[in-house]
């Protein structure tokens, strides 16, 4: 059952914050406006009075939260920044013990109801790749972008990528991990945000998915548009938009599928004994640590790409045509390969095949790039950037790839991998 509350009161709750001096300093909360929609969850269904043995409760939507601050005796603006900060507290205290997913559970029957509490049910790896067309929040130059990733608006829990200076397509190529609670309903939210420096930073677009729409196991690779506010459904507006990969781990179902992110993915019999016998010397040495070292997986090996063919180029040159060659990159490596150049040709055939040796196959990604070959220099025709993750978990796949940056066209290409996983401490 849900209820749309509103409530409007003026409480006097006096907070005693404890400063770094510490001072105690005496805030006052009052004039504290409140709407939203509470979810009732009545389970379980018994057959006995009153019919279900408890109830759950959690603040579904928060649609406004008002309160004043003041500190009691003084001027809560002679302290730079103190406002804000508990202000923030106060929001974050409220999204972090009521708002849905977390619930509190009130036993109306006796009984054992702890499988109604929030229990975490799965890991979500986020591969920030990259963004394109973002748009310019600078007068002068271009925007400074970086990305605010998460799926619960805890300040703990937000991820926040570099920020890649005068750039509208920015690569990050970030990893990040989030905790899963409720597949079912919880969202996935990337704000990309422009850096003012000392200055607060201006919004350019933000965007969400949808976790229920990940298949468990399987890399989901995805643009996503950006819109002004994810509460307004139009907005025509082209803000750019954000190039994630995806991969939903559900615990309990490890051994159904491989999570190359995992620090025991696809040890050889070798690696198994050797990381055995090093996690028990560890041990042996550290009997009174209460913090296990965390072991970060390296999955190095040879990436072999064949640049089969490419269809539907724009035309560069005078008489239609172009002559395009294509150049590979291993962003991390900085390792270049280049193909021949096929004249007079917009569906140009190659059939190339280069190998990279990668060292650090989760965080390394294959820039592939088309260009016009011209007696005086060369001309950009478009890209393509792909992670390593899927050839990873794959071995081989051959796929056919959207240039960006072009009018038109596509590029052909067969990826495969011959893994040597390492391990390093993290």
């Amino acid at each position: 059952m849900e209820l749309e509350m509103q409530w409007d009161g003026n409480p006097s709750i006096i907070l005693d914050i404890k400063t770094l001096l510490g001072v105690a300093l005496p805030v006052q909360v009052k004039n504290i406006g409140f709407t939203g929609v509470f979810r009732l969850i009545f389970k379980p269904l018994v057959d006995e009075f009153p019919g279900f043995g408890a109830i759950s409760y959690s603040l579904r939507q928060k649609k406004k939260l008002d309160f004043t601050l003041k500190v009691v005796g003084g001027d809560i603006s002679a302290i730079p920044g103190l406002y804000d900060a508990i202000e923030g507290a106060i929001r974050d205290a409220v999204e972090d013990s009521i708002t849905w997913p977390v619930r509190k559970v009130v036993s109306i029957l006796p009984g054992d109801y702890s499988d109604l509490e929030l229990k975490p049910v799965g890991i979500l790896e986020v591969k920030l790749v990259q963004a394109k067309e973002l748009t310019n929040k600078d007068i002068i130059g271009k925007s400074d972008p970086y990305a605010v990733v998460y799926i619960r608006p805890l300040r703990d829990r937000m991820k926040k990528s570099k920020t890649i200076n005068n750039d509208l397509n920015p690569i990050w190529n970030e990893h990040f991990e989030f905790i899963v609670e409720d597949v079912s309903t919880q969202n996935l939210i990337v704000k990309v945000y422009d850096s003012e420096g000392l200055q607060s930073s201006e919004l350019i677009g933000c965007a969400q998915l949808r976790l229920a729409e990940l298949q468990p196991g399987k890399v989901k690779d995805v643009w996503l548009k950006l819109v002004k506010d994810l509460e307004i459904q139009r907005d025509n507006k082209n803000r750019g938009q954000v190039h994630l990969e995806l991969l939903y781990c559900p615990f309990g179902m490890e051994n159904s599928f491989t999570n190359p992110f995992a620090p025991n993915y696809s040890m050889t019999s070798l690696e198994k004994v050797l990381k055995n016998a090093t996690n028990g010397i560890e041990s042996n040495a550290n009997e009174n640590a209460t913090t296990p070292k965390k072991k970060e997986v390296i999955i190095r090996g040879v990436l072999s790409v064949t640049v089969v063919s490419a269809e539907d180029l724009p035309a560069t040159d005078f008489l239609g045509k172009s002559d395009p060659f294509v150049v590979l990159t291993l962003k991390k490596a900085e390792t270049k390969n280049k193909t021949r150049v096929v004249n007079d040709s917009l569906n140009p055939v190659w059939n190339q095949t280069f190998d990279f040796v990668v060292e650090d196959g989760l965080h390394d990604m294959l820039i592939v790039e088309v260009w016009d070959h011209d007696t005086f220099g060369k001309d950009y025709m478009g890209r393509c950037i792909l992670t390593l993750t899927r050839v990873i978990l794959e071995g081989e796949y051959k796929e056919r790839f959207e240039l960006d940056g072009a009018k038109s066209g596509y590029l052909n290409l067969h990826l495969k991998w011959m893994p040597q996983p390492i391990f390093r401490d993290a």
